[in-house]
């Protein structure tokens, strides 16, 4: 190969890995907003629910000609995948961003992220516990890392008082985040866009059936949303809340995983949560206090030693356990992984086909 040759193969290689960067932040940017988005718009009326039935509603109305588009005329593909398609839509999405914004009624955002964005750790949990498949010393430590940050992250050592209801929806996310995960370890033949179109298309149907029959509250409201220095028209937030913090951020997401691989994507994806806290002190006002700061440090340390560990395994023994991790590019959160996420909570490599991470996010949880 000539000089020339090798330089132009390196000069696209920079290229790619710039753009996937590039994209990766934009997506984890974008997934950062929805829990703040989200908190204005509580405070404002809207129920849970509401939100997140009209934010997945938005994202699925973007991504549905994409979608069309990337299934090429293979509709044998959506009867053969109702399965998978059902479980994305009604537990990864619907029900873990559901969570993720009841979380943040009654805590701070970057908290209620942070304990989604365990998810990974739950994921290693459940497959050595179901499956016999014991995590290396490394993802061990890693593990025990994050859950002592968790406990900074609620400031149960200074005793401050926690909001129980808060902790139990974010567990809910984060449990949501580990379901999308397990099902992002598996094989779909369905393309990534048309995944998270058609999951989020159930996902919004779902919750305006139950909150048709009064299963969920739905509620809203056209007064407008205040946020800590400005107030703007509900449908304001409500847009950005579906093409930003859904739409553009699960495309980005794509585009990142295509370009890095999920791994590599995954690990810029926990920009995720310094976004959300960003968002969370301009729009809200919340800023964590020094020993939570200190705990969320210590939380996305254990998940990228988890990340590690997995990665130093013997492809046998985690076959399983590394493909659930890997596949991140945070949906979270639960966010709404997640949706943080977790998280969330949040993409996957397209030899895998796997959805690309909700809120949360996920991890990035699907948030």
């Amino acid at each position: 190969m000539s000089l020339a040759m090798r330089q132009m193969t390196h000069d696209n290689h920079a290229n790619v890995l710039i753009s996937g960067v590039g994209f990766a932040v934009l997506s984890a940017a974008c997934f950062g907003t929805s829990g703040a988005f989200a908190a204005g718009l509580m405070d404002a009326g809207w129920s849970s629910a509401a939100a997140v039935a009209v934010r997945v509603s938005v994202a699925a109305l973007a991504l549905v000609v994409p979608a069309w588009w990337a299934l090429d005329g293979r509709w044998h593909l959506l009867r053969a995948e109702a399965g998978t398609l059902l479980a994305y839509g009604l537990i990864a999405i619907a029900g873990c961003q559901l969570a993720y914004f009841n979380a943040v009624r009654h805590m701070e955002v970057g908290p209620a992220l942070l304990i989604e964005y365990t998810a990974p750790v739950a994921v290693l949990g459940w497959a050595w516990f179901r499956h016999g498949q014991r995590p290396s010393r490394i993802t061990l430590a890693g593990g025990a890392v994050a859950l002592v940050g968790l406990v900074l992250v609620l400031d149960l050592v200074s005793g401050a008082r926690v909001s129980t209801p808060g902790v139990l929806w974010s567990l809910a996310a984060m449990i949501g985040a580990a379901f999308y995960f397990v099902l992002s370890a598996g094989r779909s033949e369905l393309p990534p866009l048309v995944l998270a179109a058609g999951a989020m298309i159930l996902g919004a149907v779902a919750l305006l059936m139950a909150g048709a029959v009064g299963l969920v509250e739905f509620r809203v409201s056209t007064a407008d949303v205040a946020y800590a220095a400005f107030s703007v028209p509900f449908w304001l937030p409500l847009a950005l809340l579906g093409l930003v913090s859904a739409a553009v951020a699960y495309v980005a997401g794509i585009a990142a995983s295509r370009r890095l691989g999920a791994r590599l994507a995954s690990f810029v994806a926990l920009l995720e949560v310094l976004f959300a806290l960003g968002f969370a002190w301009v729009l809200l006002r919340e800023l964590p206090n020094g020993v939570q700061f200190a705990g969320a440090g210590l939380v996305l340390v254990g998940v990228v030693v988890v990340k590690l560990g997995e990665r130093s395994g013997t492809p046998g023994r985690n076959a399983t356990t590394t493909a659930p991790v890997e596949a991140a590019v945070v949906l979270e959160s639960a966010g709404d992984y997640s949706v943080g996420s977790a998280t969330a909570a949040s993409g996957a490599s397209s030899a895998s086909s796997s959805l690309p991470n909700p809120e949360t996010t996920s991890l990035s949880a699907p948030s």
